[in-house]
């Protein structure tokens, strides 16, 4: 039961949420209320992230800090959604979110939820991060129930989504026009790219450390890492014209996400992105991603286009 004043150490943060290292967000919880919530998240250059987010100039993933409101919103509403404790309490909407200053190594991030409804079994949460400099990231999002699951089927191999078919830009030619490096560049290539339209594919694999993020060994990715496929499909194909060559692409907002099916390792995943013409300092994309020709999520979202600092 949270009692209003009490605090969350570590352990008790791992008591509630199934999150592990290196994908558990918060340090230290306080309950304000029962349905007002205040975390502390130190960034520290030590994070695998910041080694594989803007190398050399290092920030803070936006849906990380999508991903620390959300779990300081499980630990609010699990006891409510999932009684038992046996469940996934998942990101299943997230109706948008707003990137609005960058957190680096040496930020202390102050993660805050509300509650503002429990309905149906679905929870909507208003969320807010920020630093000593102000607000970095702000949300709304809805949290629902699944029953745990597994894969019951091998995938389709050997499709016309695999190399052999040809892609339209290879991973070396990512890594050219993207700030991202290991272990947090989340496409493997490019297979169809138009002025308007990209099919970028990432495999799933257990190795990768977003599948270490669960007790048990309950290995989904998380939702807010499938907004950063998509935004990474988006931003390689913009990046990738010439006009904006030596640019960056910069987050701005996530729109209308939706969950529809947990990813698992072994899953391919096809993210078809819609590209319309972008402004000089804006770009916009939407999109979807499928697993074997079913679709599992969906988003909208905007970049920034912006000079190297």
């Amino acid at each position: 039961m949270l009692e209003a004043g009490k605090v969350l150490d570590l352990s008790a943060i791992k008591a509630v949420l199934p999150h592990r290292n290196p994908n558990l967000m918060l340090d230290r919880v306080q309950v304000i209320e029962p349905g007002h919530l205040v975390g502390v998240k130190n960034l520290s250059i030590n994070e695998p992230f910041f080694q594989g987010h803007f190398p050399g100039h290092p920030i803070m993933p936006g849906v990380l800090q999508v991903e620390a409101m959300k779990q300081l919103a499980e630990i609010a509403v699990r006891s409510e959604l999932d009684p038992s404790g046996n469940n996934d309490v998942y990101l299943w909407k997230l109706a948008k979110a707003k990137f609005r200053n960058p957190n680096v190594p040496g930020d202390r991030a102050k993660v805050e939820i509300t509650v503002a409804s429990i309905e149906d079994g679905a929870a909507v949460i208003n969320g807010t991060v920020s630093n000593s400099g102000g607000v970095t990231c702000e949300a709304q999002f809805t949290l629902k129930m699944r029953a745990k699951s597994a894969p019951t089927a091998m995938p389709e191999l050997f499709t016309e989504n695999d190399r052999a078919a040809g892609y339209a830009k290879e991973v070396g030619d990512v890594i050219a026009v993207m700030p991202h490096r290991f272990p947090f560049l989340l496409i493997d290539g490019i297979k169809e790219m138009s002025d308007e339209r990209a099919v970028a594919i990432k495999n799933l694999t257990g190795g990768e450390a977003m599948f270490m993020h669960a007790a048990e060994d309950y290995a989904v990715m998380p939702e807010t890492v499938l907004c950063e496929i998509m935004a990474q499909a988006d931003c390689a194909c913009v990046l990738a014209r010439p006009e904006n060559a030596g640019k960056l692409g910069l987050f701005a907002a996530l729109m209308d996400s939706e969950s529809f099916a947990p990813v698992y390792p072994g899953d391919q995943l096809v993210v078809d992105v819609t590209l319309p013409p972008a402004r000089k300092t804006f770009g916009k994309g939407s999109g979807t991603i499928s697993v074997d020709g079913k679709v599992v999520f969906k988003s909208s979202l905007m970049f920034a286009i912006v000079d190297p600092a």
